[in-house]
């Protein structure tokens, strides 16, 4: 048997405001998207963005409930520069997404902020720091 990571499923409430929100982020979702209980777009290497409306997933499994609280998982999208991830946090939040941390230079050598989704899951943002004389 030969196990392989394919995919990233997200369960969202309003599918048209989640594909609006990962298009911006350059996920290619294909037209219609928006109006459909199951979506997908392919990322690079052959991953792929899952997105499922709360309705499908009680369809299969009707005790399913969306988790409360807060978040345990992010997606991770590397920005070419640092001005990129600042930029695109401005877009995010001007667009009225909630920035959940504002861009930062982290210890570990990063810009790094965070903006949430439609249904609150964490998308990090993040480019490496030039190395100090650069």
């Amino acid at each position: 048997m030969t196990v392989r990571f394919d995919a990233v499923g997200l369960v969202v409430s309003d599918m048209a405001a989640s594909v609006t929100f990962y298009r911006r982020l350059g996920f290619a979702f294909p037209e219609g998207a928006e109006d459909q209980p199951h979506a997908e777009a392919g990322l690079p290497g052959g991953i792929r963005l899952l997105l499922d409306t709360e309705e499908t997933v009680r369809s299969f499994h009707p005790a399913w409930r969306p988790p409360t609280g807060g978040g345990r998982h992010s997606l991770a999208l590397l920005c070419d520069t640092p001005e990129e991830v600042d930029a695109l946090y401005e877009e995010l939040t001007g667009a009225g997404y909630h920035g959940e941390l504002k861009p930062w230079d982290a210890v570990w050598g990063q810009r790094y902020a965070v903006v949430l989704d439609p249904d609150g899951n964490g998308v990090d943002l993040f480019a490496p720091l030039p190395a100090a004389g650069e």
